[in-house]
């Protein structure tokens, strides 16, 4: 009988005197397409590290039984019995060889995984020469081979290229390159495809799809999207508080889930729960024939004489009432966080912006009062918050600058209605305000954000993908918090987003973009119950 690829028995890595998975079994084989699926801190995403102890500090125990098989060796004539070692047991030096040759990752965020010092064809080389013992310029040849592979185009130039010059999904395409480089049997796939927009995402998992089959190696997804485990996996297993609580077949787990846990994640679908649009309420943010540039230098000898600009906002008109939701919705590159950028006055701009009827001067005192009134809440809270600074420091630091009347006792007294107002207070977290971001969870990071952006009091909050770096229960969790904000408050949101489910939740009137410019605008049912544009229609499609 056939060995799986991999047999994990009784799995439990614990950190300090906490547990995080709790003695966790399954088999993976090889050609098969396994999802971990559960919350963040579920310990989906510490489970496959510990395969191959990337995990500093940990306790491991158990058994991970890793079975070496190529087509060679599951030939029903082969001779040579395939061999099993225990990962756990093996020493660092051991590893070696099976960490990106037999087990490879491709990580959520690849502007952190990839090292922005280096082209992007030299860190895939750097493993071919390392791992394959290639010479640097076979390695080179074949690093183009695999961005060509992966469906990046002009595959010679990008190799030439910095990770910050290249996109989203470019990133992300470069990071399956390297997985793919030493042909592994095994691809861990640790969320590809939460940062990315929906056409993306589905250009990726198509992607993974057809290498998986190419190489017939064996993939464990892991994510908290149940959209992508339906799109690409044979088989589920749902964890929740480091232990699997449900398994089995992805067409059976998701039609007929048994545990409550997974019925809930299931039904965690953002619901619809805002105050109906009032068309008389006052404009407090406006544009019209916005344009955004930025300079850029021109190819060949010419641009060593004249530079050349490339436009990533043109002639955006939208006007933002108070107490409604604006949701921009666009491709990764459609200009949607250029436009927010302007908005924020943090980016030139011409045609006409205004705030409360004020535009941005560009001077920093002149635009203090602006400040106050409009706030931003960025995507991904852990690095938008400083990591030196404590909850009572990162929240009162907009209150030294906007609120100087406030003597100590006014700002602390502020500090916990706002923290309270987020759902952060001293009994559910003693020491509160002494706490730094790492002692929070990614959803509680984000309530601390928005109470920082909320504590001066303004109009307007700018929402830059304030959900997609979360799982779907918390996902739920934070824009449940937003309407509640919005209505209790009177609330502007000026919401970026790729998700068209975040805008059917929150959007009283939606502006769509592509290339820089608005393709579709109107309200949330005109726009997404018939929408006119060819574009907004594969949005809408790609979320159904």
């Amino acid at each position: 009988m056939r060995l799986p690829l991999l047999q994990v028995r009784d799995l439990r890595i614990g950190f300090q005197s906490e547990d995080v998975v709790k003695g966790i079994s399954f088999n993976l084989d090889l050609g098969e397409k396994l999802a971990l699926v559960g919350e963040s801190g579920s310990g989906k995403s510490v489970t496959a590290l510990s395969f191959v102890k990337l995990l500093e500090g940990a306790r491991v125990s158990g058994r991970v039984l890793w079975t070496a098989q190529d087509e060679d060796t599951l030939h029903p004539e082969a001779t040579d019995a395939p061999h099993t070692q225990d990962l756990v047991k093996l020493t660092e030096r051991q590893l070696i060889n099976i960490r990106g040759q037999d087990i490879a990752f491709v990580f959520q965020e690849p502007m952190t995984a990839l090292n922005p010092l280096m082209m992007v064809g030299d860190q895939i080389a750097e493993v071919l020469e390392l791992k394959r013992g290639m010479t640097r310029e076979e390695a080179w040849h074949e690093a183009i081979e695999l961005l060509t592979l992966t469906g990046i185009p002009e595959s010679v130039r990008r190799a030439s290229a910095y990770p910050h010059q290249l996109s989203g999904g470019q990133r992300q395409r470069v990071m399956i390159a390297m997985a793919l480089a030493c042909r592994p049997r095994l691809l861990v796939a640790d969320e590809p495809t939460t940062a990315l927009d929906v056409s993306l995402r589905a250009q990726i998992l198509d992607l993974l799809n057809d290498l998986q089959k190419r190489f017939g190696m064996a993939v464990l997804l892991i994510t908290h999207d149940l959209n992508t485990v339906r799109r690409f996996a044979d088989q589920v297993l749902v964890m929740e508080k480091g232990g699997v609580v449900e398994s089995g077949a992805v067409e059976v787990v998701l039609t007929s889930p048994t545990h409550p846990y997974t019925q809930k994640l299931i039904d965690s679908q953002p619901p619809r729960h805002v105050v109906e649009a009032d068309s008389h309420a006052p404009i407090v943010m406006q544009a019209k024939g916005l344009r955004v540039s930025y300079p850029i230098r021109r190819s060949g000898w010419k641009g060593w004489f004249k530079g050349d600009q490339f436009v990533a906002v043109q002639a955006a008109s939208f006007g933002l009432r108070a107490g409604q939701t604006l949701g921009v919705i666009g491709e990764s590159g459609s200009g949607k966080t250029t436009l927010a950028l302007a908005a924020l006055g943090l980016m030139p701009s011409e045609g006409e912006l205004t705030v409360d009827g004020a535009a941005w001067q560009g001077n920093a005192t002149r635009d203090l009062p602006l400040r106050r009134q409009v706030q931003v809440v960025f995507q991904d809270p852990f690095s938008s918050l400083s990591p030196r600074m404590n909850v009572q420091e990162l929240v009162s630091e907009g209150l030294t600058l906007h609120a100087p009347h406030l003597d100590e006792l006014g700002r602390l007294r502020r500090i916990l209605v706002t923290l309270a107002a987020v759902g952060l207070t001293e009994t559910e977290f003693p020491g509160l305000l002494q706490r730094y971001p790492h002692e929070f969870s990614g959803g509680q990071r984000q309530r601390l954000a928005i109470a920082r952006a909320l504590v001066i009091e303004p109009q307007v909050l700018v929402l830059d993908e304030p959900t997609s770096a979360l799982d779907a229960t918390t996902q739920l969790q934070v824009l449940q918090l937003l309407q509640k904000l919005q209505r209790e408050r009177g609330l502007s949101y000026l919401l970026i987003t790729h998700d068209v489910s975040v805008i059917r939740a929150m959007a009283h009137h939606v502006m769509v973009m592509q290339a820089g410019k608005v393709v579709e605008a109107g309200t949330f049912a005109q726009v997404l119950n018939n929408p006119q544009a060819p574009y907004t229609k594969i949005l809408v499609g790609a979320d159904a």
